[in-house]
């Protein structure tokens, strides 16, 4: 063996063949199957906290009947205020709930939210004939959200190996989607809406049922995340050693890379884009002479193609162990799918645009998000997400608000198109992640 060794002094790549084939590496550390059981956690409490977020954005029409008179004309107190208070409330908190949770852990800060969650969603439910009771208990799920949102890298990177992020990050995404697919399919099938012979609403029933059923779902989630999501396992998933940069450190490290500025503009367009599609989704089909049953489903369908992608892309990813092109092919697919969002009237066509939107800007997301943890490493993953996500959050607001007339949303539909164009360009110029080629691949082993 010293002969082996002595041999091997001469030649990096003899010691790191060496070293292989006593089991050295990566793929020889142990990986636990809990870490599917704190992934499960977290996906139920994403999946509650997203269904919170949206709550009214199919019913929205039926909602401002329901609240009736407590609504003022000209307010900022309205039905889409309810999803505009999780991007306001994000604007704050995602700075803070990032340093709680690189500073505390992944444990603390998810407890944090989830119990928060927990709290205001049965709240929401109990007092659900109020809507300034409600905007309470929503700035209150608002709260919660960040903490919960921003720990996914942080999870995978403590819980999975390199080769399944990925993969981690696209369930966690598809939590997310799942979520918001429920609302857009299940809660205009829930409530009760007659209407005149006009064709005006006559009256909404079911709203403050619907509200106690998903908050209890919210309530037994939530302390389901506390209980079960753990720091970390006995010992690393990995070979990583690296040590994590402070916060502060942290967050100069990632808004100086050249990489992560480009990203950070990604998200801006591509997260932006879907918050506030997702928000208005109800007035995109009001415009085009859409019922409320068919914009439920118009949403639904798009998170659909969201929840397959979700799943897809960040698999070939992993498996194929190239992040780039993975989401050059994501923008690829996001110019028509918008494109005829914004133009096509029909509604079956309206369905396709919308499943195939969906199904790659959605996708983006996970990839987007492990590729930041591992092109800024070693900065803390969750500020890495946070930052992100803040920038698809100031976005989303301002997409919103200019979308809040008949007039702006068909510009900013059109807008859209050409934004997609620029996000096409940025993928292009991305680079390849450097930690997604293993240690083995490296040196061709």
């Amino acid at each position: 063996m010293r002969a082996n060794l002595k041999m091997s002094c001469h030649s990096p790549i003899l010691i790191i063949q060496w070293l292989n084939t006593r089991g050295i590496f990566m793929d020889d550390f142990k990986v636990y199957k809990y870490r599917w059981i704190v992934l499960l956690a977290y996906s139920l409490i994403t999946i509650t906290i997203q269904m919170q977020w949206l709550t009214f954005a199919p019913i929205a029409r039926a909602a401002e009947f329901y609240y009736g008179s407590q609504l003022t004309s000209g307010s900022v107190f309205n039905i889409d205020f309810l999803s505009m208070i999780y991007m306001f409330v994000f604007l704050i908190l995602c700075i803070p709930a990032s340093y709680v949770i690189d500073t505390y852990g992944i444990k603390k800060g998810i407890t944090i939210g989830s119990l928060i969650a927990a709290v205001s969603a049965l709240g929401k439910g109990f007092f659900a004939e109020s809507y300034m009771a409600v905007v309470i208990f929503q700035a209150g799920l608002a709260i919660a959200q960040p903490f919960i949102l921003n720990s996914v890298t942080a999870l995978t990177v403590r819980w999975f190996p390199l080769r399944e992020r990925g993969t981690a990050a696209g369930i966690s995404a598809l939590a997310q989607y799942l979520g918001i697919i429920i609302v857009m399919l299940i809660t205009p099938l829930v409530i009760n809406v007659t209407y005149s012979a006009t064709g005006n609403i006559g009256s909404v029933s079911g709203i403050k049922t619907m509200l106690i059923v998903y908050g209890i779902i919210t309530f037994v989630s939530g302390l389901a995340a506390a209980l079960l999501i753990k720091e970390h396992p006995p010992t690393p998933p990995s070979s990583e050693t690296i040590a994590r940069h402070s916060f502060v450190n942290g967050l100069k490290r990632i808004l100086g890379l050249r990489d992560m500025q480009f990203l950070l503009i990604l998200f801006f367009i591509g997260l932006g884009l879907f918050n506030a599609v997702s928000t208005v989704i109800d007035s995109i089909c009001a415009s085009k002479g859409l019922n409320m049953d068919q914009s439920g489903l118009t949403g639904g369908i798009m998170l659909l193609g969201g929840i397959i992608g979700a799943v897809i892309m960040p698999m070939l990813s992993d498996k194929y162990r190239k992040r780039k092109v993975f989401l050059q092919i994501c923008m690829t697919g996001m110019i028509p799918s918008i494109a005829g969002l914004a133009l096509l009237t029909s509604f079956i066509p309206l369905l396709i645009s919308s499943f195939f939107l969906g199904f790659f800007v959605m996708s983006a997301g996970p990839l987007g998000f492990q590729y930041a943890a591992e092109v800024s490493s070693p900065a803390p993953e969750s500020t890495s997400q946070g930052i992100i996500l803040l920038a698809g959050q100031i976005s989303g607001l301002i997409f919103v608000a200019q979308m809040s007339t008949n007039e702006g949303l068909k510009l900013w539909m059109m807008i859209f198109i050409g934004l997609s164009v620029v996000a096409l360009f940025l993928t292009s110029i991305l680079r390849e992640s450097p930690m997604i080629i293993t240690e083995a691949e490296k040196y061709n082993l």
